[in-house]
């Protein structure tokens, strides 16, 4: 393996390329899309979180309808609890785009995909290796796939950047051989 570096905080090892690999066209996440992934893949797991406003809700109805404790005021402290919570997400997010160690995130990269790894490449020399076993969890959205590394980082990988409909078979064999996705 030949160490190539992007920046000098963080060694980059480039990996040999395999010949049968997936090949796509050079793309970088606009910060906005990462927003809204970001803060959709927060929703969807996060929902079971979202449970306990709404119980306290309703042992608080249940409470002011018998007379036992009226309250008026855990309805605007739970409403504005839930909304407190969500903004810190939606900056934390947001933020992410402007700090500087995060910036990879959102450059301009070419992917080749097998069965061993990602390599995303920032042009022939540079780059990075993902790993399978890195992936946490991945979708197939209506117009790209999502590969989930933590709660803040993840591939978006739209359609159009494959060169061909049969890599977008190829990756999408891949995904469900790896138990990323759902087989169907």
């Amino acid at each position: 393996m030949a160490k190539v570096s992007v920046n000098k905080h963080q060694p980059v090892y480039q990996v040999p390329t395999n010949p049968a690999a997936v090949r796509t066209k050079k793309y970088a996440l606009p910060t906005k899309k990462y927003i809204t992934i970001a803060m959709m893949y927060f929703f969807k797991t996060q929902l079971k979180w979202g449970l306990i406003p709404l119980a306290l809700i309703f042992i608080n109805a249940a409470l002011n309808l018998t007379g036992v404790y009226p309250n008026l005021w855990i309805y605007i402290t739970v409403f504005v609890g839930a909304l407190l919570y969500v903004l810190f997400w939606l900056v934390q997010f947001t933020g992410i785009t402007q700090l500087a160690q995060y910036k990879p995130m959102f450059e301009r990269f070419s992917y080749e995909i097998d069965s061993r790894q990602i390599l995303m490449k920032l042009n022939q020399k540079e780059g990075s290796v993902l790993k399978w076993e890195q992936i946490l969890d991945g979708y197939k959205d209506k117009d790209a796939y999502v590969l989930v590394i933590s709660k803040g980082q993840f591939l978006h990988l739209p359609f159009s950047i494959f060169t061909s409909e049969h890599d977008l078979k190829v990756f999408e064999r891949i995904l469900k051989q790896k138990e990323v996705i759902k087989a169907s």
